[in-house]
């Protein structure tokens, strides 16, 4: 069996008020705190790239086990923002943590279903190739693709970046996922070249209202539970009101769908593995179904069983 063993997260100490920003886009602080549910978005320092702040995750990782960079088969890195356009991101981390030559490396290009996804692929790839020990990176700064003159991106994205620890000796069980993507909205969340990121926002709130409830269930009866017996439910941060708005259509407590993004932003792919990482030491909570969904149109979502 491979599953997570443990998880350690880097959230940038710079902040951008949005408050601050309110004037400009001619909205209310009401707007902003209640709907939106971001005061303020985490920025990365202008001299740090991806890898620069999977290497602080990795920090993170080190202060709840020692141990963990020790005899690491692979690493991957989810992320659509890496260093450079070529190589994968993934060799010059690889670098950086002075890793073994027959330490395998490689990204994958996903974003807010991203996490999910490549949860799924490390996990398939270790066990095919019998590897014990696993680091799965998430990091899309996207500060580098937005523009500070777009309401629509400018007061939801910020930086940050996960890196989940997978063993053969895990903590959480992963089940089975289930996957979905909707190739023909693609241009709703676009990044043309030599552009800055684009949002169509209404387009994205219908896709995850309609779908993602749909993909749930079918997540729940995959691994043959129902939605009560899910302790939480951690579903991408797009928006306080996103997340609000699908604990409604799925029938759950807020509680149990918690909003956790308030004072650092839509982390893109690291938006899942924060919330994960926020709860991961509360034995309290046995049974977790994560959530993402965002650009592709693409959607994901997994279970995990504490053992």
């Amino acid at each position: 069996m491979i599953g997570i063993r443990n998880i350690g997260g880097y959230i940038p100490e710079r902040r951008d008020d949005n408050f601050a920003k309110a004037h400009k886009y001619a909205l209310d602080r009401a707007f902003i705190e209640k709907k939106i549910g971001i005061v303020a978005t985490a920025r990365k320092g202008d001299d740090q790239c991806a890898s620069d702040m999977c290497k602080l995750a990795l920090l993170d990782l080190q202060k709840r086990d020692s141990n963990c960079l020790d005899n690491v088969d692979c690493i991957c890195v989810c992320t659509q923002n890496g260093d450079y356009q070529l190589p994968q991101t993934s060799a010059v981390l690889h670098q950086k943590l002075n890793l073994p030559i027959e330490c395998a490396a490689f990204d994958i290009s996903l974003g807010c279903s991203g996490y999910i996804y490549a949860l799924h692929i490390m996990r398939g790839f270790m066990l095919e190739n019998q590897f014990r020990k696993g680091l799965l990176f998430t990091a899309d700064p996207y500060s580098t693709i937005i523009s500070d003159n777009d309401k629509n991106t400018d007061l939801l994205f910020g930086d940050a970046a996960t890196v989940t620890l997978l063993t053969d000796n895990p903590i959480y069980e992963v089940g089975k996922g289930s996957f979905g993507t909707f190739g023909d909205k693609h241009a709703a969340l676009i990044k043309r070249n030599a552009e800055k990121l684009f949002m169509n926002g209404r387009e994205i709130f219908n896709f995850v209202m309609t779908y993602a409830p749909i993909l749930v269930n079918q997540c729940l009866a995959n691994n043959k539970v129902v939605k009560e017996d899910i302790d939480l439910f951690l579903v991408h941060q797009a928006s306080k009101y996103v997340v609000e708005k699908l604990a409604q259509r799925i029938s759950v407590l807020p509680e149990k769908m918690p909003f956790c993004a308030t004072n650092y932003g839509n982390t893109v792919s690291s938006s899942v593995p924060l919330l994960l990482h926020r709860y991961f030491e509360d034995s309290h909570y046995h049974k977790l179904l994560l959530c993402g969904f965002g650009v592709g149109l693409s959607m994901s979502a997994t279970m995990l069983r504490r053992l």
